[in-house]
């Protein structure tokens, strides 16, 4: 009897494997193109060709490799922080997986709080353009890039906010980010870019360790303080200074991002820069 069974077994094992779903990765291209990216770079990392050099007459200079046994990964030094600027998640995956935009970033937060890690922190995304901090001018190559799901024009979701502080607090320690480097793309871009925004709770972050905030009991500015300076040491581009007024009022006033500083707003710059 049980040979009578088994061809059943069979086809009804047959009929059961096609009318099941097949479970596909959406991101299966783009997971395979991220792998052949990251081979190639691990292939240019092996690499141990010798520096081949001639002197102003074409002589070969002498040259040989000796690998160093003491090494590691560039690590991430700063923080900044996005918003999206388009209208879901799905949507932002979806540009950041693309060729053509030539953008990305280390990690994408759903209003809902969930977290999309896109890339490896030791990578360098290309979320930051041209910017400036300091006298860092490629801060691609420093930083780590976070992006969050919102229009711009809304208030950040509280589990979106819970997630990205749990995340900060992550990377800081790991890669011991100091509390300074927790910035916004308005900061290092103020004349391109008004990300995160006025609605972007920075006093919440500061609280928690993550960037830096004037205190409740300010100091009044001096006379003739100037401010101009003081913009450039925090890290400002100073070189389109209505610009960098509004992008320190964004980040640390947050009432407007008018290029102008009022008595009010220059107290709150003067006890910002002291703490740097």
């Amino acid at each position: 009897m049980k040979n009578v069974y088994l061809p059943l077994l069979f086809f009804a094992a047959i009929i059961f494997s096609s009318c099941s779903p097949k479970v596909t990765n959406p991101y299966a291209v783009t997971e395979k193109r991220y792998t052949s990216a990251t081979d190639s770079l691990v292939a240019v990392v092996q690499k141990q060709d010798t520096v081949t050099l001639a002197d102003s007459l074409g002589r070969p200079i002498a040259s040989e490799w000796v690998a160093t046994v003491n090494f590691n990964l560039r690590k991430p030094n700063y923080v900044i922080i996005h918003y999206t600027a388009q209208d879901s998640l799905a949507q932002t995956i979806k540009t950041f997986t693309l060729v053509k935009p030539q953008v990305s970033a280390h990690y994408v937060i759903s209003k809902n709080g969930k977290i999309v890690h896109m890339l490896n922190d030791y990578l360098r995304a290309w979320h930051a353009g041209i910017s400036k901090w300091g006298s860092i001018s490629d801060m691609n190559s420093c930083s780590i890039g976070i992006e969050l799901d919102n229009t711009g024009k809304e208030p950040f979701a509280p589990a979106q906010m819970q997630s990205l502080l749990l995340l900060l607090a992550q990377l800081k320690k790991t890669y011991n980010i100091p509390t300074a480097n927790f910035i916004g793309h308005q900061d290092i871009a103020p004349a391109r870019k008004p990300d995160p925004g006025l609605l972007f709770p920075w006093a919440l972050l500061a609280q928690k360790g993550f960037g830096m905030w004037a205190d409740v009991e300010q100091l009044p500015a001096p006379e003739g303080f100037d401010y101009v300076t003081a913009l450039r040491l925090i890290g400002y581009d100073t070189s389109n200074l209505p610009a960098a007024i509004s992008a320190f009022k964004r980040h640390f006033v947050q009432t407007d991002d008018l290029p102008v500083l009022t008595c009010c707003d220059m107290d709150v710059l003067y006890n910002v820069y002291r703490k740097y």
